[in-house]
């Protein structure tokens, strides 16, 4: 009989975060599978946990995932940590996790800390719904394109980011988003945890007088509203007509075209009697 994926979160700053669940599952586990086999021995050490640890991260996926899986199936339960916070959230275990799941291994989250939620809540912007980005891309190319990709999300993004590369990545936000609300957390659950509220621009002046330290979690507010797309421009009244001359009943297409367009049902139907009477 396979045994069972664990998929154990730690604590990404405060040790007082991790909970009493993780350190059972850790200690009954087989095996531990960990990104930092060094720092997840730091850890163990703390909570008095003996394993055995398997190094497995972002590198050696590929080659380590096949093996995992192999001690998976031969009834070996396995603890997958990553080096902070929930494991298959930005990291390689969604890949094990998947791994695991199309070959008929039970996968079991064992929930804890995260970085994203820890932000989220604090940002006093709203929570719901949200859309979570992890990391831009390194180059700057990559990073525009996806920028321009999600700039009309209608949703509060959350994204992770390193402390070398946030001044230059608001500036690109600053430049394709405008200069929305938003938050950032940086050093969460640690002691210089520090959270700051203000707008893109803002966020840009205070880190270019603060040194940027500690990994960061920027939460942004949303577009206000897209602006409609050539295709958009169209004259309500031309759109009612075509709908109505494809068999759509004149109440239902009025009502149709008045939402799309978010102007007044009267007001097209006004339009459409006008029309009319004048033919």
């Amino acid at each position: 009989m396979p045994g069972t994926l664990y998929l154990v979160a730690t604590p990404i700053g405060n040790l007082g975060d991790m909970t009493p669940r993780a350190v059972q599952t850790l200690t009954d586990a087989d095996l531990i599978a960990a990104e930092d086999t060094r720092r997840t021995l730091q850890l163990l050490n703390h909570f008095s946990i003996k394993g055995k640890l398997i190094h497995y991260d972002e590198n050696n996926k590929e080659k380590q995932g096949p093996v995992l899986l192999q001690e998976l199936l031969d009834g070996k339960n396995i603890a997958l940590v990553t080096d902070a916070g929930f494991p298959g959230i930005s990291d390689p275990g969604e890949a094990m996790a998947k791994l695991a799941i199309e070959n008929g291994v039970t996968v079991v989250p064992v929930p804890g800390a995260n970085a994203c939620l820890t932000a989220l809540v604090a940002s006093g912007l709203p929570s719901t719904p949200f859309f979570f980005g992890a990391f831009l891309p390194k180059s700057k190319k990559n990073r525009k394109e996806q920028l321009e990709k999600w700039k009309w999300i209608p949703a509060t993004v959350v994204l992770y980011e390193a402390p070398h590369r946030i001044v230059t990545v608001l500036e690109e936000i600053l430049a394709i988003w405008g200069d929305r609300q938003m938050a950032f957390g940086r050093e969460l659950t640690k002691l210089h945890e520090e959270f700051w509220r203000g707008s893109v621009s803002q966020a840009i002046s205070y880190l270019k007088e603060n040194l940027p330290r500690g990994e960061f979690v920027l939460v942004i507010a949303q577009a206000e509203e897209k602006p409609p797309d050539d295709a958009d421009n169209t004259d309500p009244l031309d759109a009612v007509k075509e709908r109505i001359a494809q068999g759509v009943p004149k109440k239902e297409a009025l009502s149709e075209i008045a939402k799309q367009f978010k102007i007044p049902k009267r007001d097209l139907y006004n339009r459409l009697i006008q029309e009319q009477e004048k033919e």
